[in-house]
């Protein structure tokens, strides 16, 4: 008989014990018996595999129900939804292992070190040897086809300038603390073995990308830098932004480079999965020009506004949970910037099964129509009741190799 089959009769065996050991001592034996209960219903999850550890986000029912997950690392690659689906970042080349936390020197990088393996020329899956902190110097300038992969270890680039994605294709950030970052520049910094060159006082983001397509940063935990968490601008386009825990900062997220950056217009981003926490004010997203798929986020907090724009962004928001805050004047979950109404009313914003709490309220504009949203289409939205279970894993997970993440 298959190991599931046997776990599911040991948990309904368990279950018929219930009225028998309740009617001998009830007070005596209630506690016992949901020990019991409990007991059994993990092993029958420990044993039932796969099946057992579905959340329904499809992200995460690809890979992390494997307990051999860290023997195929690279499958993580054809797990990506949304418009940034086809980044298959370092998925075909060979696993780079970051030993050296330090020494960072942006122009000539040591072998081992994280900067060393984002500027090669051949696709690199990068993994770390153990938990560490990488404070950077200056800014860690990433070439195409890399993965930087935090499962296994917990990796934090952090105090210093963070992560630049510019003019590059096919990258993922997994599982990485990113937090504190800073403002770096006026400085030699390498972009590839073959070159480096001066590089200009950079805006202190977390992640940012600039000019870069196929891009999907996931299960990543951000917060407090000097200007965005992620910000996409200078006709970025194809990328998603999932799985994410960000808290704790102001201008979290800018798509879309200004208001008179037309390239800007063939921007698509998809914004899935995300828990946006405490501690955020405002830009969860501001978009400009471009399609912007907003999709089963939870967002618990904002002081501000959650999602806005300018320059005629179609915004499509499904299956979103939005809990305002106690704040009177916030309880707005959108915000039509500079623009006046006669001009935003136009714009394509809808709100397609949303859940709204504590006075939560989001201003639609445009026709309506759902053939305005296909640009702004990546995926199946799930329902909003379902958001506590979709999120249950956001930010950067605890992953050791032999377990389940």
């Amino acid at each position: 008989m298959a190991t599931s089959s046997l776990s599911l009769i040991f948990l309904l065996s368990s279950l018929l014990l219930i009225p028998s050991l309740l009617a001998s001592s009830p007070l005596q034996n209630h506690q016992y018996v949901v020990d019991q209960v409990h007991r059994s219903i993990n092993v029958s999850r420990r044993n039932l595999g796969y099946l057992s550890c579905e959340t329904g986000n499809p992200i995460d029912d690809c890979w992390r129900c494997d307990p051999n997950w860290e023997k195929n690392r690279q499958r993580l690659a054809n797990c990506a939804i949304g418009f940034g689906k086809n980044a298959v970042g370092g998925r075909d080349g060979k696993i780079y292992v970051v030993t050296n936390s330090g020494n960072d020197d942006p122009v000539n990088p040591k072998p081992g070190t994280l900067r060393y393996g984002v500027i090669q020329d051949e696709p690199l899956w990068i993994i770390f040897a153990r938990d560490m902190v990488i404070q950077l110097k200056e800014e860690l300038i990433m070439n195409s086809f890399k993965t930087i992969d935090g499962r296994g270890a917990t990796v934090h680039i952090a105090g210093g300038p963070c992560i630049t994605i510019q003019y590059v294709t096919n990258v993922i950030i997994h599982g990485i603390h990113i937090h504190d970052c800073k403002q770096g520049g006026n400085a030699m910094v390498r972009s590839t073995p073959h070159h480096y060159g001066w590089r200009t006082i950079s805006d202190g983001d977390g992640v940012s990308i600039f000019g870069g397509s196929h891009i999907w940063i996931d299960h990543c935990s951000l917060s407090n830098c000097v200007d965005g968490l992620i910000d996409a601008i200078m006709g970025s386009t194809a990328i998603t932004i999932s799985n994410n825990y960000m808290t704790k900062h102001d201008k979290v997220m800018l798509l879309g480079h200004s208001d008179s950056h037309v390239q800007d217009k063939n921007m698509q981003v998809t914004i899935a999965f995300n828990h946006f926490g405490e501690g955020l004010v405002q830009r969860i997203p501001r978009c400009r020009h471009g399609y912007f798929h907003v999709v089963n986020n939870d967002y618990t907090h904002w002081e501000m506004y959650a999602i806005g724009g300018s320059a005629n962004p179609t915004i499509n928001s499904q299956g979103n949970r939005f809990l305002a805050s106690d704040i009177r004047f916030s309880k707005e979950v959108t915000k039509h910037e500079i623009s006046p109404e006669s001009e935003w009313k136009n714009w394509n914003w809808r709100s397609d099964g949303d859940l709204m709490l504590n006075g939560a309220f989001f201003v639609k504009s445009g026709a309506g129509a759902s053939s305005n949203y296909a640009k702004a289409s990546s995926l199946s939205a799930k329902s909003s009741s379902l958001i506590s279970s979709l999120v249950s894993g956001a930010g950067a997970l605890s992953c050791r190799e032999g377990s389940r993440c």
